[in-house]
Parts: C-alpha cells; sequence; structure tokens
C-alpha cells in the first residue's frame, strides 16, 4: 500500500474505497472499483497530499512512513471533489502544528483548474506535468469522462463536462492521474483529446 514513484517527488497509492459496492449496477453512480487513488507530490517545502485515503491495513506503518517522508515540511491536504475528502480531516489535524491551514492552501506550484458546474477541481502540476483529477476523469479501458450517472448533481452532462475539459488541452500534459482506474503515465495530452472527443467529435482535439 506504499505510494510508488512514478516521476521524481511525485508518488501514487491506492487503498480500498470504504463505500465500494460490489452489487452496484454497471453505469450506475455507485459503479466504481474497490481500490481508488491517492497523491504525493513533493516541494522544497511543502507536501502535498491530493484526495488522500489511508489504507485500512497498515494504517500505521502507512502514517509513519508518511511522517518520514513529509520531515520538517509543511502540509497541504487538496481535495478535488466533495465525495474525496476521505482522510483529510484527519491528516490536517495530524500536521496541524507546522500546517495550521493544511486543507485549504494551495502552494506555489499547484494550480487549481476548476470545473465551474462539474463540482470539481482539477490540480495541474506544471513540473512533472501532471494533472490530477478526481472523479470527472477516470480510467475504463484508457482515460475517458465519467458516466452520465455520475453527473446527476451537477449542471452538465457528459457533452458540457467535455465542454470545460477542453481548454486543459492547452496545457502540456504528460500524465493524468485519475482516482478511479490506472493512471495515464505517458502522452496524456492526447489521451486526453481522445476522450473529449469521444463525447464532442473528432473536432474537440
Amino acid at each position: 500500500m506504499l505510494p510508488v514513484e512514478i516521476a521524481p517527488g511525485l508518488l501514487r497509492w491506492t487503498a480500498p474505497h470504504p463505500h465500494w459496492d460490489p452489487d452496484a449496477a454497471p453505469g450506475s453512480s455507485g459503479d466504481w472499483e474497490q481500490m481508488v487513488g491517492s497523491v504525493l507530490y513533493e516541494l522544497p517545502d511543502v507536501v502535498v497530499l491530493i484526495d488522500p485515503l489511508l489504507p485500512r491495513e497498515g494504517r500505521t506503518q502507512f502514517l509513519e512512513w508518511l511522517d518520514r517522508r513529509v520531515g520538517p515540511r509543511r502540509v497541504s491536504v487538496l481535495t478535488t471533489i466533495r465525495w474525496h475528502r476521505r482522510d483529510r480531516d484527519e491528516l490536517a489535524a495530524r500536521y496541524k502544528d507546522r500546517s495550521p491551514r493544511a486543507w485549504n492552501e494551495v502552494p506555489a506550484g499547484v494550480e487549481p483548474r476548476p470545473l465551474r458546474g462539474a463540482g470539481e477541481t482539477l490540480f495541474w502540476l506544471p513540473a512533472p506535468a501532471a494533472l490530477v483529477s478526481g472523479d470527472r476523469l477516470i480510467d475504463g479501458a484508457g482515460l475517458r469522462l465519467c458516466p452520465e450517472s455520475w453527473l446527476a448533481d451537477v449542471r452538465v452532462d457528459r457533452a458540457g463536462l467535455a465542454e470545460l475539459l477542453r481548454p486543459l488541452l492547452e496545457l502540456p500534459i504528460e500524465r493524468v492521474l485519475v482516482s478511479h482506474g490506472e493512471p495515464v503515465l505517458h502522452d496524456g495530452r492526447a489521451a486526453l483529446a481522445r476522450a473529449i472527443a469521444e463525447v464532442r467529435g473528432p473536432a474537440a482535439a
């Protein structure tokens, strides 16, 4: 369950979702894989945790590893979407002495990319050319937009979501780190363009 380094200072780990339903209907709002991803990103003075979910087994060992990795640095805990608050409060409390606003601080080197009307903020990490997504981009036989059922409580449908995502194609994206499924580790911009084009047609790329 320890994080895997996928680029210098950029790590990802997975843990079982506490509300995973093995009997969820395919394509429904509760249809996702049991293991979900979280991201750790190191900057010189701060360690950024995005959508962190602590493992149930080996939790103490994981936290001890995290303490060593963080060292004396500040901690920033960021959330892409409200469903992913997960263990945000526990980790913010753990590092509150050095980071009194741990879950509300976006450090230099991290750029929020809100999807207004879609209920999510993606995070762009310029140095490793990585885009971190919550629920709106997922992996399912390749990068794709989330199912229509996942958008029932927001103002856009999949076509509207594709339009919100299209400006991100201006970024030199190499990696796309999703919560649900496997990350895209190469040619992330091309993968995003294909995902948008699947919904909007080839002109979207």
